[in-house]
């Protein structure tokens, strides 16, 4: 996989002083590299292989300001740790390291005594694209709309949800306020439009659309990696807006990030320390909007070959208070507490593996998510209103995902050689109380309790892949398959529920993916895929079944105009995504799937899309500009409705069709600027993002599954650490200007209803106390400093006068402590 970095790496992230310093106390050099890494890195300049190395890492290399370092590295792969992979990068360099601080290293002649650093002439590489490669998939070369969440920033923001993982990224939109109800949108686009997957694990979630597709604990995660648009072949099935995949934590990460100094001081000073095969942390937090309780707790070891992790998560609280000052629609849910929003999460992680002397390396993990508490009667809006119903203002919703991956791997992969083999299985199941009319009060439906619905997803998936490398780069190949099954056992068509309603979807494919550097300063990705599919739908008429097969193609580079300083990067991508199955919760057995002309109605057709994206990145002492554009054009996406057809102007008779489609088109541009410096970083993005539906203004409602308004969104970050004093302070901010490009419209007024304008701003204080045995961290976090009320502009509903948008937290501030040992 291939990571970009968006910010330098803090001091006080995750990758702890002790992956370099031995010692208990700051500023002590050390002897030792603990962690374990997996490296991708192919023969290149040097300079280029140690930017890849330290930004795998989080080792800051340091070089002489007024030297170039000359030569080319040789290409180093596999599982190993930093101090062996760094010593094969420098081999025929004349060159060697030492350690001057914690994090850092210095490179200094082999020959001589004195390094050839000088004081106050340090230069920290600042390359921030790395090759490596990880459970969750590989990583493409060349393109633009790579954006990287890695391990220290996971660290540094300590995500309390998924839309805090992906805060300070303006083109990733995280709609909703709790874990079962946030969706992700990828330049406007929801996420069930791309390949997504967990540990490498494809995910197929689209069972309510008043629920999050893909519920993840951020508490479990290492890393998350989005292909915003053009995505390589190997990122999976599927892939029409780009990929999403998510990494959970691994023993060979924690260890190193907890690992103490042997009491055996080596003689030579390179030499690694005795590894420690065991540890654990322990988290507690508490948020004071809605006194919620967050608590986590892991326990891992690796010996003779044989690892463990077992983790698991557990938070529960009340409803949370909005912000202040605030009008809501006359009737609906406007008061401070906003129901339907308590914390009731727990979540699990268990990972098991073998490592052989060899290299042969097997793993099984399987994780767990449960949600279960009373939400919003819609879980992703506030209240809605419709005239001539009574309804209950919340409802229980039980959500359970998990999550079961075996792979294989060869850590000590030779040249040609380097397989990759994957079986997983999730499974997603979201049960709600049905409530239907039991009477009518002047004219008023009144709704009670009638049934339990449970809608249930399954995917099966299997991977087995090689990477063949050679001297310019690599081809990844392989063949995978993908079995999606979801049913619902509640429908009104068949109201004693003797069959459920079920949709199939079998497919296979073949693919590969080449990553080049065919000439200096030249980076190109290319690669397809081949995929078949057998579509079985809820019934047995004309059309129900469809078997068909398509292509996927892209393509992406990038070409450094001027050398450590300016760099172009463009990529495109056609991707075939055949029929994808519709929402559970939708299903309607008198679906016609087959073509009715005189009805609009057409085949089943296959789902495409186009993706294209450009961008120019300048680097140059700390600082980076870049800009990029791009678009992405859905074709065929089917229609999330039960009915496609208004039942006053179809005769009763007429079954109802399921082959309507829909056609998507978001377009846009990102910009961002930053600056980072040894121990810290400030950085601002904005990005425009402007998307239609069958060529009018998209709204959330029409856009179910498909996309959300967005508009403009600018957001800030800065972050220091003061490492004398083990303190690093940060701040935040999102800023979302009113946007008039809305559908809907005011009843009294005419006028249509903005998405209303919002700026919002957290901080947060971390100090990380030094002991010999422990690694102690304490943390302040503030969110919503203003007290602002809104809802994020992901947030279904926000542009309808009949709708109280599901707001965001107020005020809210976060005491949390931790210890690993």
């Amino acid at each position: 996989m291939r990571v970009r970095s968006r910010s330098a790496l803090l001091c006080g992230a995750s990758m702890l002083a002790a992956v370099l310093a031995g010692g208990a106390h700051a500023g002590e050099a050390a002897s030792a590299f603990p962690a374990v890494h997996v490296f991708d890195i192919p023969s290149k300049p040097l300079l280029a292989a140690l930017a890849d190395f330290s930004a795998a890492t989080g080792v800051q290399v340091i070089r002489p300001g007024a030297q170039k370092l000359a030569g080319r590295a040789p290409a180093v792969s596999g599982r190993q740790d930093a101090e062996t992979a760094l010593k094969a990068l420098l081999a025929g360099s004349g060159l060697r390291f030492r350690a001057v601080g914690p994090r850092t290293v210095a490179l200094e002649n082999a020959l001589e005594i004195q390094p050839v650093q000088l004081e106050g002439e340090a230069t920290y590489l600042e390359q921030i694209d790395v090759t490596g490669k990880g459970t969750g998939g590989r990583r493409s070369e060349g393109g633009d709309g790579k954006i990287d969440i890695t391990a220290e920033d996971i660290e540094r923001k300590q995500p309390q949800d998924i839309k805090q993982v992906f805060q300070g990224e303006p083109g990733i939109q995280v709609g909703g306020s709790n874990p079962i109800n946030q969706k992700v949108y990828v330049h406007g686009v929801e996420e069930n439009n791309l390949a997504v997957s967990i540990d490498g694990a494809a995910q197929n979630n689209k069972v309510f659309h008043h629920n999050a597709t893909t519920v993840i604990d951020p508490a479990l995660l290492k890393t998350a990696r989005v292909d915003a648009g053009v995505a390589p072949a190997d990122a999976g099935f599927g892939a029409l807006a780009g990929s999403i995949a998510y990494e959970t934590k691994d023993v060979a990460d924690l260890l190193g990030e907890t690992a103490a100094p042997s009491p055996i001081v080596s003689k030579d000073p390179l030499a690694p320390a005795e590894p420690k095969w065991f540890g654990g942390f322990a988290k507690t937090a508490y948020n004071t909007n809605g006194d919620i309780w967050t608590n986590n707790f892991a326990l891992y070891g690796k010996k003779d070959g044989f690892e463990a992790l077992g983790f698991f998560n557990i938070a529960r609280g009340g409803s949370y208070d909005r912000g202040s000052k605030y009008i809501g629609a006359p009737g609906l849910n406007t008061g401070r507490k906003v129901d339907g929003t308590s914390t009731h999460l727990t979540s699990g992680l268990a990972k098991f593996a073998f490592e052989g002397d060899g290299g042969d390396r097997f793993e099984f993990s399987h994780e767990r998510v449960v949600d279960d508490a009373d939400r919003p009667y819609r879980a992703n809006a506030g209240a809605i209103s419709i005239p001539g119903r009574r309804e209950p203002m919340v409802r229980s919703y039980e959500l359970k995902r998990q999550n079961s991956v075996f792979t294989y791997t060869d850590t000590n992969p030779e040249g040609w050689w380097d397989p990759k083999v994957v079986f997983a299985y999730s499974k997603t199941e979201v049960r709600i109380p049905i409530f239907a009319p039991v009477a009518v009060v002047d004219g008023v439906r009144i709704f009670g309790y009638d049934r339990d619905a449970l809608g249930e997803t399954a995917t099966y998936t299997g991977r087995a892949e090689n990477k063949f490398s050679f001297e310019n780069g690599n081809v990844v190949a392989g063949v995978d398959f993908r079995r999606d099954r979801a049913k619902l056992d509640y429908d009104p068509v068949d109201p004693l529920g003797e069959q459920p309603s079920r949709e199939r979807s079998t497919v296979a494919g073949v693919y590969a993916q080449a990553r080049l550097e065919p000439i200096e300063r030249t980076r190109i990705s290319f690669g397809g895929r081949g995929d078949y599919q057998w579509f079985k739908g809820v019934n047995d008429t004309p059309g129900a079944k469809k078997n068909h097969g398509g292509f996927s193609g892209n393509a992406s580079g990038e070409y450094d105009l001027i050398e450590d300083l300016l760099t172009a990067k463009a990529g495109y991508s056609h991707v075939w995504a055949g029929v994808p199955l519709a929402e559970n919760f939708i299903f309607n057995k008198n679906w016609r799937y087959y073509a009715a002309p005189h009805l609009g109605l057409d085949d089943l057709k296959a789902t495409t899309s186009d993706n294209v994206n450009a961008g120019l990145v300048l680097k140059h002492s700390g600082f980076t500009v870049e800009g990029s554009v791009f678009r992405t054009a859905i074709d065929h996406a089917r229609l999330a409705a039960y009915s496609t057809f208004d039942a006053t102007s179809v005769p009763p008779s007429t079954p109802w069709g399921a082959s309507r489609t829909r056609d998507l088109v978001s377009k846009g541009f990102e910009l961002g600027a930053g600056y980072a410096w040894e121990s810290g970083f400030v950085k601002v993005k904005w990005a425009h993002i402007k998307v239609n539906i069958d060529g009018k203004r998209a709204d959330s409602d029409t856009g179910v599954y498909l996309t959300t308004p967005v508009g403009n969104i600018i957001s800030l970050a800065a972050a220091h650490t003061f490492a004398p004093y083990n303190v690093t302070v940060g701040a935040d901010a999102e800023i979302a200007p009113q946007y008039n490009r809305t559908v809907g419209v005011d009843a009294v007024t005419g006028k249509r209803i903005p998405y209303r304008a919002y700026d919002v701003y957290n901080a947060f204080v971390e100090y990380k106390p030094k002991f010999a045995q422990f690694d102690t961290t304490f943390r302040v976090d503030v969110k919503n400093i203003l007290n602002k009320t809104y809802s994020s502009r992901a947030t279904y509903g926000s542009e309808f006068g009949t709708v109280t948008p599901l707001f965001e937290p107020g005020r809210s501030v976060i005491l949390s402590a931790a210890v690993k040992f």
